[in-house]
């Protein structure tokens, strides 16, 4: 038992890097995840950040890809967190019958920092990498899965609500909880508390996606967005260059009820023309609180090397404060264009 807190550690280090994931992309409710990957339920997706148990391969691959982020960056670091949980139940039958069944896949090489706001960005999904070569891993039985899950934790889309709070911990993660790691150093935690909050009204908490942080304020403008995990561009060549804010800079002071145009200026820096783009709006629903926009803008046809204006009417509501809203790079078929670069935005103040 004197090592089950690294266990644990390690278990609640790979929820936290799965928030923090959700986190870049404005934190979307689970529901709409769901319905992203249109395999798995809202409540396995919701599980999969609480850190009680380590979610499965196949969980985790449609987690990172309706996040719109590429499922093989994250293969490392799941195997890794999977060796500990696994050797640590080797011995213990009741905790290979209570793990999912997970398959341990081939390596990957860590992931590169982001790209920032206003550079070049390269970001995106790609496909799994094949295993290295020579690498093995020992066969592992898969058990017949609980009753209410499917094996890998890939469930059916359902209605069933989000509760409030920490779900209380299943009996084959409370076993394997109670397991002391094998083979592995003590493991860094990442300290981050888990999401208490409900999504059940289908909407973000606020602006930074997080609980446990106040909305930001008319004091905190400009607000500085921080870097999403690293990931290739969707597309291989494409790139695209933030130019500047045509209209509506950061902190411009605009009345209540207002309407106006926002105007941003990109380029497209890379080799992939731009047909079909749009930018897909974050902040959804809407709040009567917010900044009200469409919620995906069209951008015109971009071929590499030209810049493009992209203009949104924008009505603030009624009540000061500090509109910040987010925006997503789209390609033409609806997937992320650049997963791994920091939205574009728009923050007024309200007043």
């Amino acid at each position: 038992m004197d090592d089950m807190p690294a266990r644990t550690e390690t278990i609640e280090d790979f929820a936290a890097a799965l928030r923090e994931l959700r986190k870049s992309i404005g934190n979307p409710p689970f529901r709409e995840m769901s319905g992203r990957s249109g395999a798995i339920s809202h409540t396995t997706l919701h599980e999969a950040t609480k850190g009680n148990r380590l979610p499965s391969w196949e969980t985790t691959v449609e987690f990172v890809k309706a996040c719109g982020a590429d499922p093989a960056a994250y293969r490392e670091r799941w195997e890794r967190a999977n060796l500990a949980v696994r050797s640590a139940g080797a011995g213990d039958p009741s905790i290979r019958a209570g793990t999912s069944a997970a398959r341990p896949l081939g390596g990957l090489a860590a992931s590169a920092p982001g790209a920032a706001e206003g550079h070049t960005v390269h970001t995106a999904i790609g496909s799994q990498a094949p295993r290295s070569a020579g690498e093995t891993s020992a066969p592992v039985p898969t058990p017949p899965p609980p009753p209410d899950e499917i094996a890998g934790d890939v469930q059916p889309v359902l209605p069933a609500p989000e509760g409030r709070g920490r779900l209380r911990l299943t009996r084959p993660a409370a076993a394997a909880l109670a397991a002391a790691a094998v083979g592995m150093g003590a493991a860094v935690l990442i300290a981050a508390t888990a999401n208490r909050g409900s999504e059940t009204d289908g909407h973000i908490p606020n602006p930074s996606g997080s609980p446990s942080e106040a909305a930001p304020s008319a004091a905190d403008c400009p607000v500085r967005a921080t870097n999403p995990p690293w990931s290739p561009p969707v597309h291989e060549g494409d790139s695209a260059v933030f130019i500047g804010d045509i209209t509506l800079p950061d902190c411009t002071r605009v009345g209540p009820g207002q309407t106006k145009t926002k105007v941003w200026r990109l380029k497209n820096a890379g080799t992939v023309p731009w047909k079909g783009y749009s930018l897909h709006r974050l902040d959804l629903p809407q709040r009567p609180d917010q900044c009200q926009t469409i919620s995906d803008v069209p951008i015109e046809d971009t071929r590499p090397g030209e810049s493009v204006d992209i203009r949104t009417n924008v009505t603030t509501p009624r009540n000061p404060g500090l509109c910040y809203v987010r925006f997503k790079l789209m390609d033409g078929s609806g997937r992320v264009a650049f997963p791994g670069g920091r939205p574009l935005n728009f923050q007024v103040i309200v007043d």
